[in-house]
């Protein structure tokens, strides 16, 4: 049975060409498009379940076109991940603020990127609660409330669960301490920005055995991710 559709809007042959294949062996099933136009007239025919988009691209930027993919009713829900060699934060912004979900730096590996795909088809299209969010040897049963790693069961309290699942449905993206208080506690609470650090260091402990990596990464002036690569 074939999984969801991802259309990829990319003009270097190579890079669709590898997309594909990592895609397509995960299940998934693909379209491809080179430029905006091409991708719309994709979109509106074929209502793909998500948009893996180039941030440059010829003719119309990634930007515009994920713009215009919001403004039709037709395709203003389809979930939208940008792709892009650009690193400074003001760009990721940008593309975030237009409408894109999320969006992966340029180089990455083919596994984040798979990741990062399925937690944004999670959030668009809710599973049942018996799903299971998983990232390297760590699993959380939603539906049981039970946290596993290689097996072992962990200890966790409420705000570390809730901490951990944010992070599992983002896996590798970089948040600040105003994110995570915004994404964990709620825009409606005051927390001091600082707790954050305290229950980040009560997540280590909970996840993190004497001989496991450490899936916490710290990002020096930037926040945390989820990422055993750190």
């Amino acid at each position: 049975m074939t999984g969801p559709t991802i259309l990829i809007v990319e003009d270097e042959a190579p890079l669709v060409t590898l997309l594909r294949y990592n895609l397509e062996r995960e299940g998934f099933a693909v379209l491809d498009a080179q430029d905006g136009e091409e991708a719309l007239a994709i979109a509106r025919e074929q209502k793909p379940d998500l948009v893996l988009l180039d941030w440059m691209l010829p003719l119309m930027s990634g930007i515009e076109l994920c713009r215009q993919l919001r403004r039709n009713p037709e395709t203003r829900a389809l979930p939208v991940v940008m792709l892009t060699a650009r690193g400074e934060e003001g760009d990721k912004l940008r593309g975030l603020d237009s409408g894109a979900d999320d969006y992966v730096t340029k180089p990455f590996s083919p596994s984040e990127l798979v990741a990062r795909i399925r937690a944004v088809l999670r959030r668009a299209h809710p599973a049942p609660l018996d799903e299971t969010l998983r990232y390297e040897d760590l699993a959380m049963d939603l539906a049981a409330h039970r946290v596993r790693r290689n097996g072992r069961e962990l200890h966790l309290g409420p705000t570390e669960f809730r901490l951990l699942r944010f992070f599992l449905e983002h896996p590798g993206r970089v948040f600040s301490r105003e994110q995570l208080l915004d994404g964990v506690w709620g825009r409606d609470v005051y927390v001091e920005p600082r707790t954050v650090d305290v229950h980040i260091r009560r997540l280590r402990k909970a996840i993190n055995g004497p001989r496991d990596r450490d899936l916490i990464r710290t990002v020096r002036s930037a926040g945390y991710a989820l990422d055993a690569k750190g």
